[in-house]
């Protein structure tokens, strides 16, 4: 779907001017995407373009990143899934697909425990953070690593979402995600989840997601040749596995 078919909203959620665009099939189970700790709805567009064909594809801005506003101090998980639960109540959108990336995984498991009754369909995306990797000084090493099997042409895109946060608060949510432990959340989530996430990605690697799945009842699906920002690279393949997996729920809820 061009992206001229998607519109922008600014909605105002405890002082805070919201930004998401939004487009797709309004006849499908409404996808959420939420995006990582330095960035914005912009490195999630490959996938959204592709969900939108069967789906309605919501991509907020979380406060501090992208459009949205600037809040003064950096969010906690919890504050940004408290957010997000907030902003979705306003929209008026009971039952969604809570899809995060990276630390919008951690954001997105948080508010499908916080808030079981928003959450029809959870999909986590390179989750973080590894146990093994739990410390501000292992995660930057890891990243430092995957930036050299992604694609160059993403450098523009997260520069700019870096510039629009502000190093400050891309270092103070790394912070926040490093002392947050997913896996409290995953033994408590309301539906099993799909982990997506890319072969070549050292952030969040297979052995990881693996674990994340057996935590949380789930499945594990990896894209071949995708490093940590999979639904950048590999939009049409992660929205094909979004979509299977909603297949999936869908007939699951109907026998049920």
């Amino acid at each position: 779907m061009p992206d001229s078919l998607f519109r922008h909203r600014w909605v105002t959620v405890d002082g805070v001017p919201t930004h998401d665009l939004h487009a797709g099939d309004p006849a499908g189970l409404p996808v959420v995407l939420v995006h990582g700790l330095a960035v914005s709805h912009r490195y999630l567009m490959p996938t959204a373009r592709a969900l939108a064909a069967r789906h309605p594809v919501l991509v907020p801005d979380l406060p501090g990143f992208g459009r949205s506003g600037k809040p003064p101090s950096a969010y906690d998980v919890s504050r940004h899934a408290g957010h997000l639960a907030a902003w979705l109540d306003r929209l008026g959108l009971r039952r969604v697909c809570l899809a995060g990336h990276s630390f919008g995984a951690e954001v997105v498991a948080r508010l499908a425990v916080l808030r079981p009754d928003l959450a029809a369909a959870i999909v986590l995306a390179s989750p973080t953070s590894d146990p093994a990797a739990r410390s501000r000084r292992a995660l930057i090493g890891r990243w430092a690593v995957d930036l050299l099997v992604e694609q160059p042409w993403q450098a523009a895109v997260l520069a700019r979402d870096v510039a629009d946060a502000k190093p400050w608060r891309v270092l103070a949510t790394l912070g926040h995600s490093v002392r947050n432990a997913i896996e409290h959340d995953l033994r408590r989530l309301p539906v099993p989840p799909l982990v997506l996430g890319g072969s070549l990605d050292p952030v969040a690697p297979a052995r990881w997601r693996a674990e994340v799945a057996a935590m949380a009842g789930g499945v594990s699906v990896t894209v071949p040749e995708a490093a940590h920002n999979v639904l950048t690279t590999s939009g049409r393949r992660s929205a094909a596995a979004i979509a299977t997996y909603l297949h999936d729920c869908a007939a699951l809820s109907m026998l049920g």
